[in-house]
């Protein structure tokens, strides 16, 4: 049984030239994430669930345990001193680590401490996504706002955590997928998912349909083709919808299927922020062999203009999501005859 500590160390170990930096990061992550973890288990026991009354910097009302997860994540992070910077879902603006030893780092991270907190007053699961880029600033020079507004390409790794029947880690640092299931009674995430690899097609389609009437025309034209009877290609597909990305990303990984959070909703550029969960789900899930898309090019391609910049979202089975993309480009093209 090999732990992600012995994990992580192996892999430095494969590059003579590291030095050790990006491995007490992911250190770091680990940590807060145990500490976590325990706290969401004595949900309904100590008095962490609900609102603070408060919302964070989208106006969505921020639960206890947001606050809980963000700040733990911050303290383990500046801790080390690996990080210069921080931005988090639940911050407006980017976190500056300011001792000299974060100054001189060169890597950021950015964050959503507690994806699905709303799910967590009915026990259902949450998780954590990150993403690590490398500094665009000089290090030792105050970290910037370019810093955190760089392209999903230009990650050195990515990662989530979910926790739910068991706690799983699963990250990628641009050299496949692992994922470390935690084992409370020795304190420890043990490789349990090695070189994770998502089906090509699958049978599954996660999508809120409580909001089709406000779908584009492709969307719509999409989910009748998964719901249409067809024994060749194993249809009618089915729906799963948790409504917690992780939850949602992580079955669809393990299974196949196709992850949409479209534009047309009551958010006019789709729901999920770009740099906090489209891009880390975007770098794992094509490390996994599949794809992830705004209906109409790469997610990681996306130039970001904002830190909570939000775009649709198309993610999972290759085939899944070119299909979903050939139906947005011809019915886009039929929108744009009509006008």
């Amino acid at each position: 049984m090999i732990t992600l500590g012995e994990y992580i160390v192996k892999k430095q170990a494969d590059y003579p030239t590291a030095t050790g930096e990006l491995s007490s990061l992911l250190s770091s992550i680990r940590l807060a994430a145990k500490v976590v973890n325990r706290e969401i288990n004595k949900a309904g026991l100590a008095d962490i669930m609900g609102s603070v009354g408060s919302s964070n910097v989208q106006g969505e009302e921020q639960q206890k345990l947001d606050v809980y997860a963000n700040e733990r994540f911050k303290a383990a992070l500046e801790a080390r001193g690996e990080v210069c910077g921080m931005a988090s879902e639940e911050e407006e603006d980017f976190v500056a680590f300011d001792s000299a030893l974060s100054a001189h780092s060169k890597y950021v991270v950015l964050i959503d401490p507690l994806d699905g907190s709303s799910n967590i007053d009915v026990n259902v699961s949450v998780g954590t996504i990150f993403s690590i880029y490398r500094r665009v600033s000089e290090p030792g020079t105050p970290v910037e706002l370019n810093d955190f507004l760089q392209p999903g390409h230009q990650q050195v790794a990515a990662g989530y955590v979910v926790y739910g029947s068991s706690t799983m880690l699963v990250y990628t640092t641009g050299f496949g997928v692992n994922g470390f299931t935690y084992d409370p009674s020795i304190g420890c995430f043990c490789l349990s998912h090695e070189n994770m690899r998502v089906p090509q097609e699958g049978k599954i389609y996660s999508i809120n349909e409580g909001n089709y009437i406000k779908f584009p025309d492709g969307v719509k034209k999409y989910l009748k083709y998964c719901q249409e009877l067809d024994e060749a290609t194993h249809r009618p597909y089915t729906a799963r919808y948790i409504g917690s990305l992780v939850s949602d990303f992580h079955r669809n990984l393990l299974k196949g299927g196709i992850y949409i959070y479209p534009s047309g909703t009551n958010s006019p550029n789709g729901k999920l922020r770009l740099l906090y969960e489209c891009n880390p789900l975007a770098f794992l899930v094509e490390q996994a062999g599949g794809k992830a898309s705004d209906g109409f090019r790469r997610i990681m391609d996306i130039q970001p203009t904002a830190l909570h910049q939000r775009t649709p979202y198309f993610v999972g089975s290759t085939q899944m999501v070119e299909r979903a993309e050939a139906l947005m480009a011809e019915y886009s093209a039929h929108e744009e005859t009509k006008c």
